[in-house]
């Protein structure tokens, strides 16, 4: 036997080093046989991620990843597809959680239903003021602007504001206009108090909204908690994991730094602080606040109003108002001296703008700080109606344009009325816009829009409303390819944030945060897209989301 004990050890030796080299890499999660779409330069195609403290550890075939790795958390995927967690590039997540406990006036579809329902919500809600949002004189009978009367009858004694779906106009009642002290004759800049028969009709347009709003009485830190979470909650439902909140005081951003740090708040924030001397004052102190969760370093604008309200400032006048060309909210001298100290502190400046005039103005601002390509990364909020000699002041200074396509199909029944035919051929015009720097970020604008990224990916497809109108799409010379939208709604949105290295991509050492679908948007036909539902949601890879 002696003779043969060598033949035992070299055998015994093999064995434990095929034992050794077989032993796998334990990781948290793994997902397996699925179609992973990573987004990538390439757009790379996958089966399976393994996920590691909060991180996508690797990702690749099937065999690669499970013959590797081991999880006591295994997930089949069973053939669905998986996307990088959706960013919505442009949104108000502040805003639209403190919405959620207003009256959601969203889809009525005359001034007679807004007042049954805020009958209805008055009766639920017996204190404080009455406060609404979301309702769109465009989707009525008669298109114009309602008058307060009924609002001072049904509610004499209890203050109310109703703002636009837009944000950028509102209807209020005697009553808060007395408890903000607005009169008949009160002029404002980049604001209307709006007057007829020398009495105050209640609509309120842009600047002049805050005239009231700042009346309303401030929400309680727990009513501002439970709203915020309550917002996440449906976001993550949406696949939605890192949001552009356009436009925040200080004090919000504090507040919400403070729930992230308690791990009652999860979802990941980009915060624009709003144009206020307090805020440059703040951040310029503080400087850039980056944690995992909230990156806060840039500047929400506002240049003009919206195109719907017609606020929104014309080169020419609005086709269906002769005389009338809209406004800017502050005079150019304001987003000059804004530029200039964004600029020099090293900030981003991001510039709502959809008139023509206003982006014109805005853009030629930018280039003369950008002078010529550029890492600032300063943006165009909407770039709604852009004049066809402006389109290459993005791509000579390396501006972006944050576009929301949902608002292309919706205001898709009214633009030529507002603008012409002619003037509407550089309006929603996303596909010339995304030439300019081969990258286009896309967003929602929610409240003004639905929170639900697929929305989102279906309008700049197929460029159509719900129901399939047009035949053939709206403008689709501007439609986006299907690699293009998820890009616009991952990749480029990080892009945008200064946060492509870290997210936007399912690629290992970045962020764990993906979304997966029961429906293959990039696959089926395009009638099909929005029947996609989310069936989980992973952020830091923990599932925060399950159908």
């Amino acid at each position: 036997m002696r003779k043969y004990r060598w033949l035992f050890f070299l055998l015994l030796f093999f064995w434990t080093g095929i034992i050794s080299c077989t032993k796998k890499i334990k990781v948290d999660k793994i997902l397996y046989h699925g179609v992973v779409y990573t987004a990538d330069e390439k757009f790379t195609i996958a089966q399976a991620i393994a996920i590691k403290d909060g991180k996508v550890q690797d990702v690749g075939s099937n065999d690669a990843i499970l013959g590797k790795y081991s999880a006591e958390e295994m997930i089949d995927l069973k053939g669905s597809p998986v996307f990088p967690g959706f960013i919505d590039a442009h949104a108000h997540f502040y805003e639209y959680g403190m919405g959620l406990q207003e009256c959601d006036l969203v889809g009525t579809e005359s001034w007679e239903a807004i007042l049954d329902k805020l009958k209805k919500f008055g009766e639920e809600n017996k204190e404080g003021w009455l406060i609404g949002r979301g309702w769109d004189q465009n989707d009525w009978p008669v298109k114009e602007f309602p008058s307060k009367e009924k609002l001072d009858e049904l509610f004499a004694d209890r203050p109310v504001i109703l703002t636009r779906v837009d944000g950028h106009a509102a209807i209020a009642n005697q009553k808060a206009l007395d408890i903000a002290d607005v009169k008949a004759g009160d002029r404002l800049t980049g604001g209307e108090v709006e007057i007829k028969g020398g009495k105050l009709t209640g609509i309120l347009i842009d600047n002049a909204v805050e005239l009231v709003t700042k009346s309303i009485p401030p929400a309680s830190a727990s009513q501002v908690a439970h709203a915020l979470q309550k917002a996440q909650q449906n976001c993550f439902a949406a696949g939605l994991t890192t949001i552009d909140d356009c436009g925040l005081e200080y004090e919000a951003v504090d507040f919400i730094d403070s729930l992230q740090k308690r791990g009652d708040l999860k979802m990941r924030l980009y915060v624009m602080l709003s144009d206020a001397k307090k805020n440059y004052e703040y951040l310029f102190k503080r400087g850039k606040i980056k944690t995992e969760r909230l990156n806060v370093c840039s500047f929400k604008v506002y240049a003009d109003g919206a195109l719907g309200s017609r606020g929104a400032c014309l080169l020419q006048p609005y086709s269906d108002k002769p005389g009338h060309y809209g406004f800017l909210l502050s005079n150019k001298e304001h987003f000059d001296s804004v530029a200039n100290i964004i600029y020099s502190h090293n900030f981003q400046m991001c510039t709502h703008a959809i008139g023509d005039s206003g982006s014109r103005m805005i853009l030629n601002i930018y280039a003369n700080y950008l002078k010529g390509k550029n890492d600032r990364r300063w943006r165009v909020e909407h770039a709604q109606v852009i004049n066809e000699n402006d389109f290459k002041l993005f791509g000579e200074n390396s501006i972006l344009p944050s576009v929301q396509p949902t608002h292309a199909t919706s205001d898709m029944y009214w633009a030529a009325e507002r603008l012409g035919k002619e003037r509407e051929k550089g309006a929603y015009a996303y596909k010339q816009l995304l030439l300019q720097n081969n990258m286009i970020p896309l967003g929602t604008d929610f409240p003004v829009e639905d929170i639900n990224p697929i929305n989102t990916f279906y309008a700049a497809v197929a460029r159509k409303d719900k129901k399939g109108f047009p035949d053939g799409g709206y403008q689709m010379v501007n439609a986006l390819t299907r690699e293009e939208t998820l890009k616009g709604m991952t990749l480029w949105a990080a892009y945008s944030n200064f946060e492509e290295k870290e997210k936007g991509t399912i690629k290992a050492g970045k962020f764990a945060d993906l979304v997966i679908l029961d429906t293959n948007i990039m696959t089926v036909s395009a009638d099909q897209i929005l029947k996609a539902k989310v069936i989980k949601t992973i952020c830091n890879g923990e599932i925060v989301y399950s159908k």
